[in-house]
């Protein structure tokens, strides 16, 4: 009790930041591939994390998850069967634990083939804009026999090809632009094929951690002309577009290829996107078409990716956790006052 100004005695508040913490401390178990503990628990965001409240502690995959913990928010990406029905199993025994996020829910987006599935039937009213996906096929096969299936599909060279599978490894992220029919050979499957769109060699990554949205701009393949599709054959491998080495300042860009998307477009798009995947860690690879100023197409969606690279991410996480503390709290407030969420 303290004493207020008008003589009478008020009660003495505190946030519920200082309370959770004078109670007990945020737990975070992880399990994170050595590569990519390196990259996003990086000094600075336990530093953070530390005068939160917030610890992080490893998941040992040698021991049993039931017998560890206990765990407020659980963070994994590991590949494989057996993991994930691990954390399905453990998430229906410990439904108080936020899974970040449901292993049924990343493994869509592992497969190019169902990643972009249903983008173009999304609901985007008054957002500024258009989102479109670029025409594909998938080859899961005989890539030599598939040049006549392109042209079934209504499909124009250069094409894209990616990988089918997103597995984790340097080689499901390699990319080829092939150009005619005969490099389609050379190619390894299975595969996606995607039509190249030309973007003006600028490429936006558009980073979602819950709520919150940051676009970083990277540089990319350049527009294919007209004459060079009749000149150029062959296969050609994508520059590595992820890095920061790829970092692109505003500055050093036309205007019209560097603006961003606009806000109710990102903000429409990740909504809905949200809803649909059941995630709230990803990333939407967006590219403008040419000549365009509201004509995008998402390109490719990776679960988790290197936060690193995205600016102010350790405060950006750490505001994301208090905020799956504050719900929780919230909930079980509820709970106690009989009222439905």
């Amino acid at each position: 009790m303290v004493p207020r100004g008008d003589g009478e005695v008020g009660l003495e508040t505190t946030s519920f930041e200082e309370t959770h913490q004078q109670q007990k401390k945020l737990v975070i178990g992880y399990a994170l591939t050595s590569k990519k503990k390196k990259s996003f628990l990086q000094p600075k965001l336990e530093v953070l994390a530390r005068k939160k409240g917030i610890s992080f502690v490893s998941i040992d995959q040698d021991k049993p998850l039931s017998e560890q913990g206990p765990f407020d928010v659980l963070l994994h990406k590991l590949l494989g069967n057996a993991w994930h029905e691990v954390i399905e199993d453990y998430q229906k025994k410990h439904p108080e634990v936020t899974v970040l996020d449901p292993p049924g829910s990343i493994q869509r987006i592992y497969n190019r083939q169902s990643m972009l599935q249903g983008i173009a039937d999304l609901n985007l009213p008054d957002c500024d804009g258009m989102v479109c996906v670029p025409k594909q096929m998938v080859v899961l096969k005989d890539t030599t026999s598939s040049a006549d299936k392109v042209a079934e599909a209504g499909l124009k060279f250069p094409l894209v090809a990616k990988p089918l599978l997103v597995d984790g490894t340097a080689k499901s992220h390699q990319l080829f632009l092939a150009y005619d029919r005969l490099s389609l050979a050379e190619l390894e499957p299975p595969l996606v094929l995607q039509e190249f769109v030309n973007h003006g060699g600028v490429l936006f990554k558009v980073f979602v951690v819950g709520d919150v949205i940051r676009v970083v701009r990277r540089f990319s393949l350049p527009n294919v002309s007209n004459c060079e599709k009749a000149k150029v054959a062959g296969v050609f491998q994508f520059p590595r577009v992820s890095s920061a080495a790829a970092s692109v300042d505003k500055s050093e860009l036309d205007p019209r290829v560097a603006e961003l998307p606009p806000k109710p477009l990102l903000e429409g798009l990740v909504r809905e996107l949200r809803n649909r995947l059941g995630l709230q860690l990803f990333n939407i690879d967006m590219i403008r078409e040419h000549g365009s100023s509201d004509v995008f197409y998402v390109i490719d969606i990776n679960y988790f990716p290197g936060y690193g690279k995205m600016p102010d991410y350790e405060q950006v996480f750490i505001d994301y956790f208090l905020s799956l503390a504050q719900a929780k709290h919230n909930k079980r407030e509820c709970i106690k006052s009989g009222i439905e969420m």
